[in-house]
């Protein structure tokens, strides 16, 4: 089968063998596959693959199933699918944990598909299981051009809070702004505490979700209103910041946050149930949609991977696999 594999930080075609599923896999062609920061990172040795996973990149995946382990009894082989997976998305065929998996909705295509699971397992996970994001709540999210921020903007409106996103082009903060959000804010241009505090008449937002980190933690703890929560999920401005414990003392606040890859399947499969459950009908009904902003051929997947470098994108970077 045709794979890309990382090759001295680089991104190489090349050929391997077709895996096998274990007990509770399933085996999936894959038609689609989402590019992620994630991978990224992983290319430049920076997130290495958890043990047993898969040294090819690629945390999502859509395509038919094409044999199933002899423990899963929940999905058949011509099943179309979408699925997170802990590696191996960029090539032909793919294995993934069957209670992984969850059905293409209703009117998405292959390709839209594929955009869908790393993005709404972590938004689901970080601010409605995490963070507890409630009906007529505020939130701030970091990067809401991205696709964890579009998707974001999306499932927090549809479940009745107000959001407000930091984004790097007037562009960017229009299209967010057409999305859903109730003000966007250009990072660039304007100090989001400022402006934060402004909206909000100086209380401050109850939820923020951040993949910047570095200088961002104080700035986020100014932004926060009392009983306020800070979910991390990514430190693209580094890991290490400063903090005025008085200030998380003085509004009892909550820092927490996550990272998804490296926990079992149990856990990931509960958020797939809650997913379907409260996420699909919203999706099968066109109430929300996966934003794609470009897709790549397989073999042009260092070119999706500067793309995402370059931060000019809105929304998810798809690959082509097969028609």
């Amino acid at each position: 089968m045709r794979v890309i594999e990382i090759q001295n930080g680089a991104l190489s075609p090349t050929e391997r063998a077709v895996p096998v599923p274990a007990a509770h896999q399933v085996l999936i062609k894959v038609a689609a596959a989402g590019v992620n920061r994630s991978d990224v990172m992983q290319r430049k040795g920076l997130y290495p693959p958890p043990p047993g996973a898969s040294d090819i990149p690629g945390l999502e995946i859509a395509g038919t199933v094409m044999a199933v382990g002899e423990a899963v009894s929940q999905l058949k082989t011509g099943d179309t699918v979408c699925a997170l997976v802990t590696g191996g998305g960029y090539a032909e065929y793919c294995l993934a944990s069957a209670p992984l998996c969850l059905p293409v909705p209703k009117g998405l295509s292959l390709a839209e598909a594929a955009a869908l699971p790393e993005t709404f397992f972590t938004v689901w996970s970080n601010i409605f299981d995490r963070a507890r994001l409630a009906t007529q709540e505020t939130l701030l999210v970091h990067g809401g051009g991205s696709g964890i921020g579009t998707t974001a903007i999306q499932l927090a409106k549809a479940f009745g809070a107000t959001v407000y996103v930091t984004a790097g082009s007037d562009d960017k903060c229009q299209f967010c702004q057409a999305l859903g959000a109730e003000a966007a804010i250009n990072y660039r241009e304007q100090d989001f505490v400022e402006k934060i505090l402004e909206l909000t008449a100086n209380r401050g937002v109850d939820v923020v979700l951040d993949m910047v980190g570095g200088d961002y933690l104080p700035r986020n703890i100014k932004s926060l209103a009392a009983d306020g929560r800070l979910v991390q999920i990514a430190v693209q401005n580094g890991v290490k910041a400063e903090l005025n414990l008085w200030d998380v003392m003085l509004k009892r606040l909550t820092i927490t946050g996550s990272t998804l890859r490296t926990r079992d399947d149990a856990f990931k499969a509960a958020i797939a149930r809650k997913l379907y459950e409260n996420v699909w009908p919203l999706l099968a009904a066109g109430t929300i949609k996966p934003i794609i902003y470009r897709i790549f051929p397989l073999d042009d997947a260092a070119l999706a991977h500067e793309l995402m470098e370059s931060s000019q994108h809105i929304g998810k970077i798809i690959l082509q696999v097969s028609p």
